[in-house]
């Protein structure tokens, strides 16, 4: 039989311009072809990779240290990549070291902004940099004070609460690696706490989700992030009793509205 007889291609195909997710695969008689096979097998395997390598510290810290603030390098109770996987709650908590080095800057700091590896080092070896670009001198705009900028080997997003409480922050905003999907092994997520302490659960945080160039982009996360800062820290409290408004404000601040 002629093969062209079995691979149909999609009718949707001309809609992939528009976006990463796995639409109009085509076929060749009942199964995937062999060029979408190969494609998910590669995005399956750095979506692995994203997951189980460890963070370049190095170069992580590198694109943090042009900001002019102390960058503090921390580390989890988790020893290790797969300790950090298996064991979430190991890597909630500082390490004994992590939280001594920290009691050093205690002070009356409005916001502490923290780097954690989480569940993409890929994406924390690429966003961070960027990010601030646009976000640091907004928030000094702002005359918002500053703790050390921190960088969280095996973290996950609670860390946040035991660095801002020893920091005496009052907000935490954590800047993460998320869980990779098969087209988004590079995403970043970000988490806002207001008045952060250990043992706050997921409510009492905001989330800003899948910021990379190709997801949402870094001046729109930028200006989310800084509406959720203001609000927090006029209201005084984050998570689910904050009300993200944006949109209304806008609204309200166009003449004759």
């Amino acid at each position: 039989m002629n093969s062209e007889a079995i691979v149909y291609d999609d009718p949707w195909a001309h809609l992939k311009r528009y976006t990463q997710a796995r639409i109009a695969l085509g076929r060749a008689g009942t199964a995937l072809t062999t060029a979408e096979l190969l494609r998910f097998r590669k995005d399956h395997a750095l979506a692995r990779d994203a997951v189980l390598k460890d963070m370049d510290q190095d170069a992580v810290r590198a694109s943090l240290e042009k900001y002019h603030l102390p960058v503090l390098e921390l580390a989890t109770q988790a020893k290790d990549r797969n300790e950090f996987i298996h064991r979430p709650d190991l890597g909630r908590r500082l390490s004994p070291g992590s939280a001594a080095l920290l009691k050093k800057y205690q002070g009356d700091h409005d916001i502490v902004l923290v780097a954690a590896d989480g569940l993409s080092a890929t994406a924390m070896e690429t966003n961070p940099g960027p990010f601030l670009d646009r976000l640091l001198p907004l928030i000094r705009a702002r005359r918002y004070t500053l703790a050390p900028l921190c960088i969280v080997r095996q973290g996950r997003v609670a860390s946040a609460d035991e660095i801002g409480g020893i920091l005496k922050a009052r907000l935490s905003v954590i800047m993460i690696g998320e869980r990779p999907g098969l087209s988004s092994p590079d995403s970043m997520g970000i988490y806002i706490t207001y008045g952060p302490a250990p043992g706050l659960t997921d409510e009492r945080r905001n989330c800003i989700s899948n910021i990379r160039p190709e997801g949402l982009g870094y001046d729109a996360a930028t200006r989310k992030l800084l509406y959720i800062i203001g609000e927090s820290l006029r209201l005084k409290l984050s998570g689910v009793r904050l009300k993200d408004d944006e949109a209304g404000d806008l609204v309200r601040s166009i003449p004759g509205k």
